[in-house]
């Protein structure tokens, strides 16, 4: 064996606490600083259920991840378990959907932190500046990873803590509704934000638009609440990076399962309680609705500028660097393990023998993103473009974990149907802009699977 293929095999040394970790610095961050106040503006007083739906359909899911990850302790996530459990072609869909809708997401991340940071003329720079950095670090090794990793999301839950009892205080102080908008409110049924809109229809509003969600219509608002929900399942997304992590978790049958959960569950409270809080402050004042900013605008709309805008910048630039760090890993992951089927090229399934970490699907992984940073027209755009591949590649992870069976069935096949049912629901509610775009990419990946494999033919 010649001395650059020997090295095929990542260093087992994260624990439940790293592994836990790097699950939380996944997910919080867009749901925190982004998706929340998106949810809001699609669906209103109802944006806390939509945050129950989407942790429903996650929850569910990660019963999928966490079964199929105890018996396919491998890297790549559903990539692998797809090839394992329903074929090829399957694993190839879910892989390439993760890569799409993972790499949506940091693009998104990039650009919040340097929203946050710099004026507009110079996000881009910036953005992609950070994905350069970070994705240095994960070059070095997983280890420092997960030690990043746990000092950014220390820093973004101690600043959603202390914003939240600060809105809290400013909801008692005024009364709910009292801080933003105009003080009249919006009624529990009425959707305030883009949905509203006449002119909005099924390219740009999706289902919920056709079915009348601006004018009232039930069917409307029952679509609207799950766009919302399927734009905070972003937010919710990374304790699939959990499972991506099969080679390199110590005991990954006892380790992998508890981590998603505990993970899940944390950041679903979290995110619960944060929304409840941010409909008592009130709708979003003017038409742009929460923006990207969301808690930004809100302590602004109780008069707490100032330092607390200091504290809850510091804590969205840790959280959106924490997920970011975490989710480009989790991209040459799944890259490593498609190079070694020869999905794609091979080059990329080399692992450095000096830091135990597949480089060339890092450094891949990396490019990707700078470029999405530099071209991406918006960071909604890209969070509803990541809940798109995402939620296809849960719903593999679903139809993957319902061939289980004996010893490897560790929760209830209903859990699955239902995570299965979520997805295709919550797919089918986002813009059609973003459906279109997606399915051509997903075709374009076939395509590419099917030419090379008649090539080798």
């Amino acid at each position: 064996m010649s001395p650059g293929a020997s090295p095929a095999v990542l260093s087992r040394r994260l624990g439940l606490r790293d592994a836990v970790v790097i699950g939380l610095a996944s997910m919080i961050g867009a749901g925190a600083f982004v998706s929340l106040g998106a949810a809001q503006d699609l669906a209103g007083s109802l944006a806390p259920a939509a945050v129950l739906v989407a942790a429903v359909v996650a929850l569910c899911n990660a019963t999928s991840t966490a079964q199929l990850a105890a018996q396919h302790p491998a890297a790549g996530g559903t990539y692998h378990y797809g090839r394992e459990r329903l074929g090829p072609w399957w694993g190839f869909l879910a892989g390439w959907c993760f890569v799409i809708g993972k790499t949506a997401s940091c693009a998104a991340m990039a650009l919040v932190v340097a929203a946050y940071l710099v004026p507009e003329p110079f996000q881009r720079p910036v953005a992609a500046l950070l994905v350069v950095v970070l994705t240095g670090v994960n070059l070095v090794g997983i280890t420092r990873t997960a030690v990043l990793a746990r000092v950014l999301v220390t820093v973004a839950l101690a600043a959603l803590v202390l914003t939240g009892v600060r809105l809290l205080a400013g909801v008692v102080a005024d009364g709910p509704t009292g801080g933003a908008g105009d003080g009249a409110g919006v009624g529990l049924w009425e959707v305030p934000g883009p949905l509203a809109g006449q002119a909005v229809g099924l390219w740009d509003g999706g289902l919920a638009a056709v079915a009348g969600a601006g004018e009232g219509g039930a069917l409307g608002i029952v679509l609207a609440l799950a766009q919302a929900a399927a734009l905070m399942f972003f937010a919710f997304a990374g304790y699939a990076r959990v499972a991506t992590l099969g080679e390199e978790v110590v005991a990954p049958r006892r380790t992998i399962p508890r981590a998603i959960l505990l993970a899940l569950a944390a950041v679903g409270a979290l995110y619960l309680v944060l929304s409840v809080i941010l409909v008592l402050v009130g709708p979003a004042p003017g038409e742009q609705g929460w923006g990207p900013a969301p808690f930004r605008t809100a302590l602004d709309a109780v008069g707490a500028g100032g330092v607390w805008a200091v504290v809850v910048t510091i804590g969205a630039v840790a959280a959106a660097s924490g997920a970011l760090l975490a989710l480009v890993a989790g991209i040459s992951r799944t890259v490593l393990a498609m190079a070694r089927e020869r999905d794609l090229p091979p080059v990329l399934a080399h692992v450095s023998p000096r830091f135990s970490v597949p480089q060339r699907a890092e450094a891949a992984a990396g490019i990707a993103v700078v470029l999405l940073v530099l071209l991406a027209s918006d960071v909604l755009v890209a969070i509803a473009a990541s809940s798109f591949g995402v939620l296809l590649y849960y719903a593999v992870a679903n139809l993957a974990a319902l061939t289980q069976a004996g010893q490897w069935r560790l929760f209830p096949k209903g859990m699955q149907w239902l995570g299965l049912a979520g997805c295709v629901l919550l797919v089918a509610a986002l813009p059609g802009r973003t459906i279109v775009a997606g399915l051509v990419l997903v075709a374009f990946g076939l395509a590419y699977r099917g030419l090379v494999l008649a090539v080798r033919r």
